[in-house]
């Protein structure tokens, strides 16, 4: 029986996606206000079709451009967060060139970077900006890689350059500095039960894993609660510069995935009254 559900969801998945992408190639060719929307839109329906209960605490800055940090599991990631929000993601070069994914990745205007070299990486780094200033939301994974869910690495400062530019000037003239809004993401629990740390690679996908089987056995494995919370912002100009950024944001993300994993920070964010809803 889950194989066959696991099945019948693959099926669904491949019709919805082929049958969008005309729909947002469309959105795209002509740079209408839904190109920015319909992918959250669509994830929605994804994670619904996937089974994947989203809990969000705090909110996403929204009122100008965002370069949003979090800790990265797998794939699963994108839909999580892009389900959640209307974002775009910060992406390695490969991506680009995968079957079917790297296209998804391209219709969500994705920013690519080809790490290691310097002229790529510079007009990377002025596409980001730029993106920004224009009032984007971007995802960033400053890991570097992705792990099995259950630990935050070490978050890398140099894929943080974009975080000290601006994106304009406030009401005062001053220089208004890229809000960096780190963001936790943690699988919690499968099938309405506590997840234990065994059971997260089933739906994390990292190390030499091979994407399609993993998929599939993700599909398999049947139904997922995760959480999302969207911490306070910071600068790179209000805590001393990118390298002090990057550990300050690294050790947010880290605390907000243990008390999620811990099932203390939902209960925690109920008690105090501080904005907790369900998004799918």
């Amino acid at each position: 029986m889950p194989r066959l559900r696991a099945f019948a969801i693959l099926v669904a998945f491949l019709v919805l996606t082929l049958g969008s992408i005309p729909w947002q190639l469309y959105s795209l060719h002509f740079r209408l206000k839904r190109r920015k929307t319909f992918p959250t839109r669509f994830h929605r329906i994804l994670a619904k079709l996937f089974g994947l209960r989203i809990t969000v605490i705090g909110a996403p800055v929204n009122d100008c451009g965002v370069l949003m940090v979090a800790n990265h599991t797998g794939y699963l990631d994108i839909l999580i967060l892009s389900a959640t929000v209307p974002v775009s993601f910060v992406a390695k070069s490969e991506v680009k060139s995968w079957p079917l994914f790297g296209l998804m990745a391209q219709l969500q205007e994705s920013v690519f970077v080809e790490r290691g070299r310097r002229i790529q990486a510079g007009e990377a780094r002025h596409e980001l900006r730029e993106r920004l200033r224009a009032g984007d939301a971007l995802v960033l994974f400053p890991e570097g890689t992705s792990t099995d869910g259950n630990r935050v690495l070490p978050f890398k400062s140099s894929l943080l350059g974009a975080a000290e530019s601006d994106v304009g000037v406030d009401d005062t003239g001053h220089r208004r500095m890229v809000p960096v809004q780190p963001v936790s993401i943690s699988y919690v629990g499968m099938h309405g039960m506590p997840m234990g740390r065994e059971n997260r690679p089933l739906y994390a996908w990292y190390g030499d894993m091979e994407l399609l089987p993993h998929l599939w056995e993700s599909l398999v494995a049947g139904p997922m609660d995760v959480v999302v919370e969207f911490h306070d912002p910071l600068t790179a100009e209000a805590v001393g510069g990118r390298k002090k950024l990057a550990q300050l944001a690294e050790q947010t993300v880290r605390r907000g995935q243990v008390r999620a994993l811990n099932g203390s920070g939902v209960h925690a964010e109920k008690k105090a009254g501080s904005g907790e809803k369900k998004v799918v």
